[in-house]
């Protein structure tokens, strides 16, 4: 089975996520306890019980989420009886650690110790510093940066733009100040709207230097293997095979912007015809690929009725 990887990121968990693959798929059943085991506390149970509040926590998500998704693709290789072969992967942020792990870059294990620490820094790293997102409706990229960079210079506070999703969909990060300044004045220059979302703090903005800096001295001691395909990448929009470019991206990509327009637009126009599959939890990144390369083909593997309708359909 040859395929196109899409991973999602944090922002995708919901209560019961994975829990009917673990019920349906022993590959599945077995990611999560392998998991629960690593941790020291039942990542399952909250997977499959909540509550939300617990699960949305960034150093619950992050691993949560990883480990939900890579439990997907067990539970779809198992009863489909036949292993993937990624053609290439990627994913949204956090994802980019799922995409890594599926195509054999690290382990699952090194993997879940890595979206760990990485949830668990990220976190630190908004408390330590008052901070969030916005999402900006109406406005082109190239103007909303220089706005940004405006702002942050008559603030003295980090304001950058995070997040390039999809067309019409950017986010902003940065300190409170300055993105209290950004929804106040962004419509004089130009934006529809612009939404506060409810996250830990700003993600993919400089705010996260301590994050990447942590990050790094985990990242050099983690075994990476060249990957079975290539892994597009966030902070470039490039793919790459090579664990150097890999590591040094991830480490990148804490402070950058997520280039997922970019890298999905690249994605689809490298091999015309591909099938992506997007594992849980959720289908985000399919409805954004039908914005971005509006030719694509996305098929959701989100549940276990997703799942069996995907092998009654014969792909």
């Amino acid at each position: 089975m040859k395929f196109g990887l899409l991973f999602p990121g944090q922002g995708a968990q919901d209560v019961g996520m994975g829990k009917d693959f673990a019920e349906a798929s022993p590959a599945a059943r077995a990611l999560f306890e392998e998991a629960d085991s690593i941790l020291g506390w039942p990542l399952s149970k909250l997977c499959f019980e909540g509550p939300i509040e617990d699960l949305t926590a960034t150093d619950i998500a992050q691993p949560a989420i990883y480990t939900c998704s890579l439990a997907a693709l067990a539970a779809f290789e198992e009863q489909a009886g036949a292993k993937i072969q990624p053609i290439m992967t990627a994913g949204l942020s956090l994802g980019e650690y799922t995409a890594m792990a599926a195509a054999g870059a690290f382990s699952f294990a090194d993997g879940l110790r890595l979206v760990r620490l990485r949830g668990s820094a990220m976190q630190a790293a908004s408390d330590a510093m008052p901070s969030g997102m916005a999402s900006v409706m109406g406005m082109e990229r190239e103007v909303l940066e220089s706005f940004c960079v405006a702002v942050s210079k008559d603030t003295g506070k980090i304001c950058q733009v995070a997040n390039l999703n999809s067309p019409g969909q950017i986010v902003v990060s940065g300190e409170n100040a300055a993105l209290d300044v950004l929804e106040a004045t962004a419509k004089e220059a130009g934006a529809r709207r612009v939404i506060r979302l409810q996250v830990a703090g700003a993600f993919h903005s400089e705010v996260m230097r301590p994050a990447a800096t942590q990050l790094e001295a985990a990242l050099e001691s983690t075994d990476f293997q060249t990957p079975s395909c290539p892994v597009w990448q966030n902070a470039t929009a490039k793919a790459s095979t090579d664990p150097s470019v890999l590591k040094a991206n991830l480490i990148a990509q804490l402070c950058a912007p997520v280039l997922w327009q970019d890298s999905f637009a690249a994605m689809a126009n490298s091999a015309e015809g591909i099938t992506f599959l997007e594992p849980a939890p959720g289908r985000v990144l399919g409805a954004m690929a039908k914005k971005i390369a509006p030719g694509s083909h996305v098929l959701s593997l989100k549940d276990q009725p997703a799942l069996e309708a995907l092998l009654q359909s014969n792909f």
